[in-house]
């Protein structure tokens, strides 16, 4: 009889309990009306929150009545606090909120990107996205589970020498920008991402446009563009380490500092990286280390912010990968193979001896030794709530050579004399070259951007100037000619 009674009570509660939960919603826009994406609403003290949609609009349901304290947190914005008290009827809360010193940081970038609502084929990558995937690995394979990529490692471990073709396109066809800056080797048009080792952990976000999009510079927009931001400015002091080990002794070692801001106004940040790796194709070892260094001045509306960053990499070569005939264990074709590619004896047991991660080369020092340094500093200026300005000088520094055992070549085709011995004429020699590239590329980027209600238009330019050279020596020769140490 106690239980009925019990159910009885309920049953009439229920109602009125239902009728007392009320909603708390509206929409999130900033001081030029446009919706802010992504806010965090949440409910001082509770574990109540919401985050806005794709239009800034948000809803907090299940409340009573009572008196409550909203927290909106956005980044780029400033944290906004606010009280609403609920009185038997639901409340419609419009949030707007001010942009901060941190927004004016990002718009470095806003030349070459798109908005989420543009009519470009697009995917935006954040950075709790890359933090989830950044083991080691390259940015090449760290981009691979986007749509429309396909990543490719020599080494076969997704690191050192990797690349990636969007939608077919090679990277001479794919645009690179970091902070809006070009990163396309000016005479080749690729990207290679083993001279910027590590540089995902200094990465703040990265924008995939597929197709030609919105690209600033260049040929090399035709098949899709790659823009990256290197991370925003810290309010707080930090300090990080992480180690990340896996397959084939690969090994990556981070170590990441910043003072927050300092007065105000102020901040650094840096980064220092070791990555190691066997491979796993033979020989295929990488040791990669690379920096970052960043500084600036942050005002309300002015930022001058100064970044560094470099690479050094010294990676085996595995340029020509392994036959598919000696991953399926096709004797005939691995046969086929060898005549087709005119290997001489040394080379043909090389491959039929070995196994599924079969080398070409066996010189033990068949080495890319190369180093790259990147100099950019940034000025962005916000006149008003509309105008705003952004300029970049750059400057890239690069120097390296790769080292070659080559087997009987011409001394014709390095300018040499043939060697006499007795009454035999010898004109060729096996030898060892390294081919060497020291580049200078700078210049500078710019655009103005206006921005109300109804109109967005961003103007901008660039000038940039290359200066390379190529030239090899001869490090060891079987059979010396007329050649002298260090000759180019």
């Amino acid at each position: 009889m106690k239980n009925n009674f019990n159910l009885l009570v309920l049953s009439i509660l229920l109602p009125f309990a239902a009728l007392s939960q009320y909603t708390i919603s509206g929409s999130v826009t900033d001081s030029l009306k446009s919706s802010v994406v992504g806010a965090k609403i949440t409910i001082l003290q509770t574990y109540i929150g919401t985050l806005s949609d794709a239009n800034g609009n948000y809803e907090l349901s299940g409340l009573s009545d009572g008196t409550y304290t909203i927290v909106t947190d956005q980044l780029g914005y400033e944290s906004k606090q606010q009280f609403v008290t609920i009185a038997g009827a639901n409340v419609q809360l419009d949030l707007q909120l001010a942009k901060t010193v941190v927004s004016l940081d990002e718009i470095t970038i806003e030349g070459s990107r798109v908005s989420a609502n543009s009519p470009f084929v697009h995917v935006d990558i954040n950075k709790k996205e890359i933090e989830a995937t950044n083991l080691g690995q390259d940015v090449a394979f760290l981009l691979q589970s986007t749509p429309s990529i396909v990543s490719t490692s020599d080494a076969g471990a997704g690191v050192g020498y990797t690349g990636f073709r969007i939608r077919g396109s090679d990277a001479s066809r794919i645009n690179v920008t970091v902070n809006g800056v070009p990163m396309n080797d000016a005479e080749s048009h690729g990207v290679y991402w083993v001279n910027m080792p590590d540089f995902a952990s200094s990465t703040e976000s990265i924008q995939i446009q597929r197709g030609v999009g919105s690209s600033t510079n260049g040929t090399a927009a035709f098949g899709a563009s790659v823009n990256m931001k290197t991370d925003l400015v810290s309010k707080e002091a930090y300090g990080e380490v992480s180690s990340s080990f896996g397959s084939f002794n690969t090994n990556k070692n981070t170590l990441k500092l910043g003072t927050g801001l300092l007065n105000k106004h102020w901040a650094l940040d840096g980064r220092l990286s070791s990555i190691t790796s066997d491979g796993y194709i033979d020989r295929a070892s990488s040791d990669l280390s690379s920096y970052y260094l960043s500084g600036g001045y942050y005002g309300k509306k002015t930022v001058v912010k100064a970044i560094t960053f470099a690479g050094k990499e010294k990676t085996y070569q595995s340029w020509y990968g392994t036959p598919e005939a000696k991953i399926n264990g096709d004797d005939a074709g691995v046969q086929a193979s060898i005549g087709n590619n005119w290997f001489n004896a040394k080379d043909a047991a090389n491959l039929v001896n070995s196994g599924r991660t079969y080398n070409y080369y066996t010189y033990d020092n068949e080495v890319d030794n190369y180093n790259q340094d990147h100099y950019q500093l940034h000025l962005s200026h916000q006149f008003n709530n509309s105008l705003s300005f952004t300029a970049a000088g750059h400057y890239t520094y690069g120097r390296g050579y790769y080292e070659q055992f080559r087997n009987q070549d011409d001394f014709a085709d390095y300018g040499l004399d043939s060697v006499f011995v007795g009454n035999d004429t010898i004109s060729s020699s096996d030898i060892i070259r390294r081919r060497w590239l020291d580049n200078h590329f700078y210049g500078g980027v710019f655009n103005v951007k206006y921005q109300s209600n109804k109109l967005n238009v961003i103007v901008g330019g660039g000038l940039n100037q290359y200066v390379g050279d190529h030239f090899g020596e001869i490090i060891w020769a079987q059979y010396s000619s007329n050649s002298n140490i260090r000759d180019k």
